[in-house]
């Protein structure tokens, strides 16, 4: 079976609005290699989004469109641990980043972000196949 590797925020609205162009070439191939996942911290980042103006439709059906459209699962991890983990990730004040970073190292999953605060801090996380680190 196919790794499962956790999408950031930006990944989903990327691929809900068709903007392919946005992921490199070597992250579109893994994606379409593995088997995607969220956490319920992006479902909830999403809603933020939503909420706010910045992004036009709700994360409800976002996440049920990429659901039946990429295959995509929720992946829970026991919210104390993720927060105990959280606690020590001090190199952001973004609280969602802080939990979904939390939430792969907890579960040991492999991060899909552009974000490069994330990635020069969380070994897990990864944007394109040069500065992938396998896990």
């Amino acid at each position: 079976m196919a790794p499962l590797i956790l999408l950031d925020t930006h990944i989903l609205v990327w691929l809900y609005g068709g903007h392919r162009g946005l992921i490199p070439v070597g992250v579109q191939d893994r994606l379409n290699r593995e088997r995607l996942a969220v956490s319920p911290f992006v479902q909830l980042e999403l809603a933020y989004l939503y909420e706010v103006g910045r992004v036009r439709v709700p994360a409800p059906a976002v996440i049920d469109e990429l659901s039946t459209r990429l295959e995509l699962t929720i992946v829970d991890a026991g919210a104390a641990a993720v927060c105990i983990a959280a606690l020590g990730l001090t190199w952001t004040r973004d609280p969602f980043d802080r939990l979904l970073a939390a939430h792969a190292s907890v579960m040991g999953l492999a991060l899909v972000t552009k974000d490069e605060a994330i990635r020069k801090h969380l070994p897990l996380a990864w944007w394109s196949d040069d500065s992938y680190r396998s896990i």
